[in-house]
């Protein structure tokens, strides 16, 4: 399991599957900063809420990982994607090698779920491969990686 704090974060489309995603997560021992919000507020805007998550990381990508939620991950990850050191990989069903490969070779420090999209059963099940899959190290991976940054 990441030995980093994991920031969370949730819009108004992903507020339903907080508690359980976030409760799993303590469940597994996982050290959170829940960045909020604590209620839900069906006319919040995502990237007032995702900012700052990626900002922490950008500032401290050796310390934190995210997981942020909204309807279809996709907005999330593009505000998160666009903060200096921070890669967001997107999950909203489907293969879960998707999760895992983001980490073993994308090293993704932020993981996006779409809540429109998963159950939480699903939620808390990629959190968790997410958390649990290591970066590879691979040269190959290194090298592409050193690229984008």
């Amino acid at each position: 399991m990441q030995d980093k704090t994991v920031l969370f974060a949730t819009d108004h489309a992903g507020f339903e599957l907080r508690e359980f995603v976030l409760g799993h997560l303590e469940s597994l021992g996982c050290t959170i900063e829940d960045m909020g919000p604590k209620k839900q507020k069906d006319d919040d805007d995502y990237p007032d809420i995702m900012a700052p998550v990626a900002e922490k990381i950008s500032e401290n990508p050796d310390k934190y990982v995210g997981i942020i939620m909204g309807g279809s991950g996709q907005g999330e990850a593009i505000v998160a994607n666009r903060y200096k050191n921070v890669r967001a990989a997107v999950f909203y069903g489907g293969d879960e090698d998707i999760v895992r490969l983001s980490r073993e070779h994308n090293d993704a420090n932020v993981l996006s779920l779409g809540a429109r999209f998963l159950s939480a059963d699903q939620a808390k099940k990629a959190a968790e491969l997410w958390l649990k899959t290591e970066f590879s190290g691979d040269e190959r991976h290194v090298r592409r990686i050193s690229k984008i940054d």
